[in-house]
């Protein structure tokens, strides 16, 4: 309510009541509008541009925020644990697969390697949580690059390991006569008297002495390159290339049960013991070659002999006795 105010009138001797005039009355009010205005909206301005209010949407602006940053430490923890798998991941193949299949290692540093050139980043930045944005993008694009290197080391892994199981199953690895239908282990790889002239010279096979007709089997998955009688010495004679560089060959046999050409398996029965060609007794000479040069057949019977068949036989052939052929 408006003050009422009073005048001294000497006249009179009294007091007056003094009445406004209405012009002022208005600019009064219309002062006190203007103040208020202009006070309000500077007040507005001031708590606008502080963190003392803050409106819904701000607030809810604030709590999305607050949110993403939880769920972007949550995805971090993630990465680490998927990091920490593929590092494993990563040491085995290196230190176990590789290594098994004669690999050269993956370097860390091929496995780790950054993307370098131009700012990949570039859209990402001038944002209040730039920083973790991008730190979590990065670790992302290292991951996937580490996956799709393992990726690719396993696919070659994959091959070597296909590979590997053609040449294990080509490998001539068993005993080309069985223990049960052998007379005894005749001669070995090495120097040995010619049954003939009497003469020392080098024995580049193994004879196996049994029955005329004792079956001969393959002693590796491969093809039959020969099945014929014009070699000198070897009379009536098969070969079979294993691919890899090996070749077996079988010699003095009575018949063959294959024929030029044909795809045999390990234990396949590919003729039988015979004495054809220079050959003293029915036997069967057997020679190994590997990438076009004779070697020790002994050292591939570890297919079908037990420890003691194995170190029998190794005494056997150690003997520098007379060979039969």
């Amino acid at each position: 309510m408006a003050k009422v105010k009073y005048y001294y009138d000497s006249d009179t001797l009294s007091y007056r009541r003094i009445e406004p005039k209405k012009g002022k009355k208005f600019i009064n009010i219309s002062l006190f509008f203007i103040a208020s205005f202009f006070f309000g909206t500077l007040s507005l301005i001031v708590l606008l541009n502080t963190n003392l209010v803050n409106t819904p949407k701000e607030l809810s602006q604030a709590r999305e925020l607050k949110n993403y940053e939880l769920q972007f430490e949550l995805l971090n923890k993630k990465m680490a644990q998927i990091e920490d798998v593929l590092a494993n991941i990563e040491e085995r193949d290196n230190n176990i697969y590789r290594l098994y299949f004669e690999a050269n290692p993956i370097p860390n540093e091929q496995r780790t390697a950054g993307f370098g050139g131009i700012n990949r980043y570039k859209e990402l930045e001038g944002y209040n949580n730039s920083q973790i944005i991008i730190a979590s993008t990065k670790k992302l694009e290292q991951l996937q690059k580490r996956l799709v290197v393992q990726s690719r080391s396993l696919d070659e892994i994959t091959k070597l390991a296909m590979e590997k199981e053609k040449l294990l199953a080509a490998i001539p690895a068993i005993q080309p006569v069985s223990n049960k239908d052998l007379t005894r282990m005749a001669s070995g790889y090495g120097w040995r008297s010619d049954p003939f002239t009497k003469v020392r010279k080098f024995h580049y096979g193994m004879d196996f002495t049994a029955p005329r007709g004792t079956p001969v089997y393959a002693s590796g998955d491969g093809k039959v390159v020969r099945a014929d009688n014009r070699s000198t010495g070897y009379g009536e004679h098969i070969r079979i290339d294993h691919g890899f560089g090996y070749i077996s060959l079988y010699a003095h046999l009575s018949k063959y049960e294959v024929r030029r050409g044909q795809k045999v398996k390990r234990g396949d029965i590919i003729g039988y013991v015979g004495s054809t060609g220079r050959s003293q007794a029915p036997h069967l000479h057997y020679e190994v070659w590997k990438d076009d040069k004779r070697i020790n057949p002994i050292n591939f019977y570890y297919g079908s002999l037990s420890s003691e068949e194995f170190e029998a036989m190794l005494r056997a052939a150690s003997q520098e006795n007379q060979s039969l052929d």
